[in-house]
This record gives structure tokens, sequence and C-alpha cells, in this order.
């Protein structure tokens, strides 16, 4: 599969290899070439920011994010008119039936425009943009792009993980003491919970973009991924996806289903690893 070759600040992923047949390849490429123009537009306004709004006390919004999702959701108005759209920035785009985004029924594209962007508004070169096409509640397609590295980690709910086309698979260490973790966790007894799961690995890590992160475990970079509650639908569809094809066993901190198109907003939480250690991970948190 061929990406369209783009020019901007850097060079966007050009060549992606060859996709494994899935019932979603118009999907997958059509995601696949859109999360590549929307990290030109990342990559455009990298380091060159003339604003920045604070959306919380610990978040932030800038021009790239509105920009970045207006070309996205253009586009899938364009190719895909009749489905519904739930995004990061805008929220809940209706589809033309009628049928609202968490319906569980349809098919519903989900949206990050900047996943990480605190970290690109300070200049820290780790963000991505996330695109997940939900159908009847189920994740069915994701596109992970990391634009600083010319990277896009893909999967269809038929099809292998890949990572610039070529299959992944998550880790396959033995021990639970070689891991290294991408964990956050929260509540009264997160201090000592925490430190159960460092004293049990190799060394945890935050890398303020979840989905990147949580993609990174397709392809073990990260042995696991833990992150209790702060997400929403957006930053898991796409990533959660990509972990699970790869081969992790990827559940909700409570054990149950990752993705809920119900859940509200940073009520989402997950956990993605290995079979082999994903039970005792869950133990460990508790």
């Amino acid at each position: 599969m061929r990406l369209p070759v783009r020019t901007a600040a850097t060079d966007a992923p050009d060549e992606v290899g060859e996709a494994a047949p899935t019932a979603f390849a118009g999907e997958l490429r059509f995601a696949l070439d859109l999360a590549v123009r929307a990290g030109v537009v990342l990559m455009d306004h990298y380091e060159r920011l003339e604003r920045i709004d604070y959306k919380s006390a610990r978040d932030v919004v800038t021009e790239a994010d509105h920009l970045s999702e207006a070309l996205i959701l253009d586009a899938i108005r364009a190719d895909y008119p009749a489905d519904a759209i739930l995004a990061e920035e805008t929220g809940e785009h209706k589809a033309k039936a009628g049928e609202a985004p968490t319906s569980g029924r349809g098919r519903v594209w989900i949206v990050v425009p900047l996943d990480g962007t605190v970290n690109y508004a300070n200049g820290l070169p780790v963000f991505c943009v996330s695109i997940g096409l939900v159908v009847d509640g189920v994740p069915a397609v994701g596109v992970i792009l990391d634009p600083t590295r010319n990277e896009v980690f893909a999967a269809t709910v038929d099809g292998p993980a890949t990572l610039n086309g070529r299959p992944v698979r998550a880790s396959d260490k033995d021990k639970l003491t070689d891991y290294v973790v991408q964990m956050s966790l929260n509540g009264r007894t997160a201090a000592s919970r925490a430190r159960n799961v460092r004293k049990a690995i190799r060394i945890s890590r935050n890398m303020g973009s979840a989905a990147l992160a949580l993609a990174y475990v397709a392809n073990g970079r990260f042995d696991a991924f833990i992150q209790q509650g702060g997400m929403s639908n957006w930053d898991v569809a796409a990533a959660g996806l990509i972990a699970e094809r790869a081969g992790a066993t990827v559940t909700a901190t409570d054990g149950g289903p990752w993705f809920d198109l119900g859940r509200k907003s940073r009520a989402v939480s997950a956990v993605a690893a290995p079979a082999a250690h994903h039970a005792r991970i869950l133990e460990l948190i508790r």
C-alpha cells in the first residue's frame, strides 16, 4: 500500500508496505492517507504556534488541534457522508440517518487530531494523530501516526497490526521483572498500587500521549500499558485495536471490556499486556 508523498517541515511517510486482505481495505487506506495529511498540518505548526488556549488546569488546545481536526472531519464528510463522527475537540456529529455517535449502532469515526497536546505545545516530540472506525460498537479500523518519526501503526479487526505496513507483535518477554510499562494510576491508593507494580517490573514510564503509548504495546516498545481513568473513547479506539491485533490482551482496569461507546469522557481505563502477565498486572493495580 502506497500513501501519497506529502511535503512539510519533515517528510511524512510515503511508503507503508502491503496490507493483508481485509473487509475494511477502503476505510484503512482512507484513514492512513488522512492521518498523513493531518500529520503534515501538525509538523507545519510544530514549534511555530501563535496561540495556546487552556481547556483546563492541566490541558491545553492549540490552533494545530483545530486545523488538524477540521481537515479530518471535512474528509470524512466528503468520503463517508453517511457516517457519524466523534471528535475530541468538537464532540459528536450525528450520522445522516440520525444515529448518535455513542448509540452503538452504525458506523462512527473516532478522531483525535493531536494526542499529546501539552507535549506538542512545549516542543516535546511525543504526540500523534489517531483515527478509528467503530462499526456497531466494535472498533474495526485503527490508525496512529507519529509524524515526528514518520511511523504509522495500523490494524483492522480482521487483519494484523502493522508498523509502516509490516506486521508487528506484542512483547514476548518471559519475565514480568523485565517489563517496561507505561503507567498512570489514580485514586486514594494509587501511590501504593503503583509501588506494587514498580516492584514487579523493571521500570515504568509516562509519555504524555496515551494513544501513542498504547500503540507502542503492539511492537513491544512498551511491554504493557496501564492507565486508570483519565482517558476517553477517542484515546483508545484506534490504539486499543492495534495492540489487541498485535497479540496483547486488552481490558479495562477492572478486567471488563476495554471499549464501550457509552463510557463518559475521562472515565475510560485500559490495561494492555501479553496474555502471560495480563492477569498478574490486574492483580497488582487492584
